[in-house]
């Protein structure tokens, strides 16, 4: 067996917890994820893993061989990362996570013209709106928006900021009347976006001070951006939405921007990535084209 494989099959075993995850994770048997690591066990003459029927865990050796892993395990993937520089051309698999709409809408059309570009260049697109963990899910890239966790090993750079507006449908206006202040928001039926948690507060930028935050009002709460927006078209109430998920809508004429005295609030869209000693050129060429690109999704 190749050493650098089973370190490989080894470090994913540990990361997902299971010799049954790391093998869905690598499209690997089971079986063969254990001999991977008994590979290692009888090179090195020592045992990495406590394994029962019901759980395993490190041994005292097996947790220092596992951080050894790890950095020899970065350490190669730079020295690929270099040997794809000097090609010039992004190679191997980009598993990029992102939100739903804001990657099927915005991202993907980016990634695919860069993968019709690169045809040595894989794309495992992932668009779901739970947060995924880079390390532990296997992501070389991230796409988030909004607020961000402060983690340690993560590096972030904002791709584009995404105008966020107030709308409702004219049959709406037209039975309830538009709110001419943002002090107004609350006496008006709102239908906010909740995934997980407590309704988030719509926000406002203020000259020199922090945003404004009205805290939506109503009965209709909902966890996908595409139906608030469909709702709002309805004459539902208001919503607080990126202005590129209604551009179709608002030139139509189903819904119309309220406030419009009001300057939109920046909704930051950041790209993540781990760090590592060698940034790989598929990462560095997904980001700088998404830097480029989503700025004219945002209109």
């Amino acid at each position: 067996m190749d050493r650098l494989t089973s370190m490989a099959v080894f470090v994913k075993a540990v990361d997902l917890g299971s010799f049954a995850a790391a093998a869905a994770a690598l499209e690997l048997s089971g079986p063969m994820v254990g001999k991977h690591v008994r590979f290692l066990e009888e090179r090195l003459g020592m045992r990495l893993i406590h394994r029962t029927t019901r759980r395993q865990s490190l041994t005292e050796f097996g947790q220092a061989y596992y951080e050894r892993c790890r950095l020899v395990l970065a350490e190669a993937e730079a020295a690929d990362a270099l040997a794809a520089d000097q090609l010039s051309e992004p190679r191997g698999r980009l598993r990029v996570t992102g939100p739903t709409h804001f990657g099927r809408h915005c991202v993907a059309p980016i990634l695919l013209e860069l993968a019709r570009r690169y045809p040595t260049l894989e794309l495992d697109l992932s668009f779901s709106d739970r947060i995924a963990d880079l390390g532990e899910d296997g992501f070389d890239l991230a796409i988030r928006t909004g607020d961000l966790e402060d983690k340690a090993g993560v590096i972030t750079r904002r791709v584009a900021r995404q105008h966020m507006i107030v709308c409702a449908a004219p049959s709406y206006c037209d039975k309830h009347g538009q709110p001419g202040r943002i002090e107004e928001i609350g006496g008006h039926q709102a239908i906010a976006y909740r995934r997980s948690g407590p309704v988030r507060p719509w926000l406002f930028p203020r000259a020199g001070q922090a945003p404004a935050e009205i805290m939506p009002a109503g009965r209709l709460r909902l966890d996908d951006l595409d139906a608030i927006a469909d709702a709002a078209a309805a004459g539902m109430g208001l919503a607080w939405l990126p202005s590129w998920l209604v551009r179709t809508r608002l030139r139509a004429g189903t819904l119309v921007k309220l406030l419009p005295d009001q300057p939109d609030f920046p909704y930051d869209a950041h790209a993540l990535w781990l760090q590592a000693p060698h940034l790989p050129l598929k990462i560095r060429l997904a980001v700088d084209a998404l830097a480029a690109g989503l700025p004219r999704f945002m209109m």
